[in-house]
């Protein structure tokens, strides 16, 4: 009994908060647009009995998802937030991973400051700390004005509302779920197999690149889904940072909910996307496992 209430406590949540919003957002990919609140029908009206059951059932259709195909702004927004994901990832792995490794050579009483450093910008809002790079990104920021002090540029530089602002927002807000599971693995690392491999004639980058790199292998995957998953249907930073110009998927998104109150087509986007995001999910999962059973 204590193992089936140990077991059905995280799939009631996963039931409650994850499967019955998604068939809920899927019944609406399937309805039609009307003007009424919500706008959309069918409407599922339980005093109707079976026959009611059946007309509902028959009224929904895969239009909107028929729709997205021949429309081509949203393969185009699809494909661009992969590029932007991945790019996203590759520039915060460049980042994420020497300071992880800074942190994990580090001596040991310094190790929870830097720590601290790292974990400090979630005690701020995230909107907060994405309008503050409004101000610095901008004509008037505190960027140009810098580079304009220091001698290095005489016009200011236009970073805000392009793509180079989507890109330092991405990397800046999810740097830290590059550098911690790096750190993890890399502070686990036995220091004896760095040695051993020096007294066998490696020299320090050849230690590096044939020791260290391999055995946080699992951190490095960990940091690039935690960073390609949510970066991939980002929203506030594109809308905020990215300008008009700037086509991704959770921004469109955003505006066929808010803007259009298409909600049919805005539920299609979204089920589409969360299926292109169950492949990296799973693959997170798994290797999750993998790194529990090697420190099993």
């Amino acid at each position: 009994m204590r193992r089936f209430v140990l077991i059905a406590i995280p799939y009631t949540w996963l039931v409650l908060l994850f499967l019955v919003p998604f068939l809920i957002v899927l019944k609406i990919s399937l309805s039609d647009l009307a003007l009424a609140r919500p706008p959309y029908m069918p409407q599922f009206d339980p005093s109707a009995g079976w026959a009611g059951v059946k007309d509902f059932f028959s009224q929904l259709d895969f239009e909107n998802f028929v729709f997205l195909t021949t429309d081509d702004l949203y393969w185009k927004a699809y494909l661009s937030s992969l590029k932007i994901a991945l790019i996203s990832t590759f520039v915060t792995f460049l980042v994420g991973y020497p300071i992880a490794y800074g942190m994990a050579r580090a001596p040991d009483e310094w190790r929870p400051t830097l720590m601290m450093l790292v974990i400090l910008p979630f005690w701020t809002s995230f909107l907060i700390r994405v309008y503050a790079w409004m101000g610095i990104l901008s004509q008037e920021g505190l960027l140009n004005q810098f580079l304009i002090w220091l001698g290095i540029i005489d016009d200011p530089l236009i970073i805000l509302n392009t793509q180079k602002a989507v890109y330092v927002g991405i990397v800046y807000t999810y740097l830290p779920f590059m550098i911690l599971p790096i750190y993890a693995a890399l502070e686990k690392l036995d220091s004896s197999l760095l040695e051993a491999a020096e007294d066998l004639g490696c020299s320090r980058f050849s230690a590096f690149w044939l020791v260290t790199f391999p055995l946080s292998k699992t951190g490095i995957f960990a940091g690039c889904f935690l960073v390609f998953i949510p970066a991939l249907g980002e929203i506030v930073i594109p809308y905020l940072l990215g300008g008009s110009e700037t086509l991704m998927i959770g921004k469109v998104l955003w505006e066929e909910f808010f803007n259009n109150r298409d909600w049919p087509v805005a539920s299609a986007v979204a089920v589409i996307l969360l299926m292109i995001l169950i492949v990296p999910i799973i693959l997170f999962e798994r290797n999750e496992q993998k790194q529990r059973e090697a420190d099993g």
